[in-house]
């Protein structure tokens, strides 16, 4: 049984989801106070944590700054007030791997869980088939890409732009892949938020845009000061090659 660490100084809160979750196969440990919560975060015994915006100690925003700041890549879902739409951006730039606004479905929740699990399981499969790549077999796609600049290893998930590495979250990451795998053609909002986030875009859902542009910030303009990740209004995302020079 995977283990599950629960941020949220609602107890009660806390208790309902042991209840629900260990059914779906997740042992719940609580914790109820941001200073505590970095510890227990960091001691990298859990697949997953949940976290609350707002905590005694310490908020939801401190306590994910310093798990990330002392190394750990525990995927992160937090937990936001419903409208907040501040809140869920802010948590997506520090880190976070998902939000899910309160109140909340608690099957939503565990569908939530579920897709960043199938992400993480994603990057330790990746580091598994990395041998494979390097004796020719073929694993369905290519586990190196080069575009430009930038160069990604996606079994050592590694990327490197002029030389020097990235650093990237998972998710970053993950996008960064989809993009360059298709760079050139335009690759759709649904499509991308599907395969790296797990789920469909809703009307009001920023998840993929606030990460689209923390990878641009990372990433920096292209060859003549071009944007490397090109908008298509309404539409979605192309990375662009080294000929296009146009675009938003």
């Amino acid at each position: 049984m995977e283990r599950i660490l629960v941020i949220d100084d609602d107890m009660e809160l806390c208790e309902l989801l042991k209840d629900y979750l260990r059914p779906e196969g997740f042992e719940v440990e609580a914790v109820h106070d941001g200073r505590q919560a970095v510890e227990r975060a960091l001691s990298e015994e859990h697949a997953l944590t949940v976290l609350d915006v707002m905590l005694p100690g310490a908020s939801g925003f401190e306590v994910l700054r310093r798990i990330r700041e002392g190394g750990c890549r525990i995927p992160v879902l937090m937990l936001t007030a419903r409208g907040d739409e501040v809140d869920r951006i802010v948590g997506l730039e520090m880190g976070a791997d998902d939000y899910l606004p309160k109140p909340f479905n608690p099957r939503e929740l565990v569908a939530r869980i579920r897709a960043v699990k199938r992400r993480a399981v994603f990057t330790r499969l990746a580091g598994q088939f990395d041998s494979r790549a390097d004796s020719g077999a073929d694993a369905g796609r290519p586990l190196r890409i080069a575009v430009g600049d930038i160069e990604l290893d996606a079994g050592a998930r590694t990327a490197r732009l002029a030389g020097k590495t990235l650093e990237l979250t998972a998710v970053e990451f993950n996008l960064l892949e989809e993009l360059l795998q298709n760079a050139g053609r335009l690759v759709s909002r649904e499509g991308l938020s599907n395969r790296v986030l797990g789920h469909g875009v809703s009307p009001y859902d920023r998840s993929i845009d606030v990460h689209i542009s923390n990878l641009r910030k990372k990433l920096g303009p292209g060859q003549g000061g071009s944007p490397r990740i090109k908008t298509v209004r309404g539409t979605g995302y192309i990375y662009a090659l080294r000929t296009e020079t146009s675009g938003e």
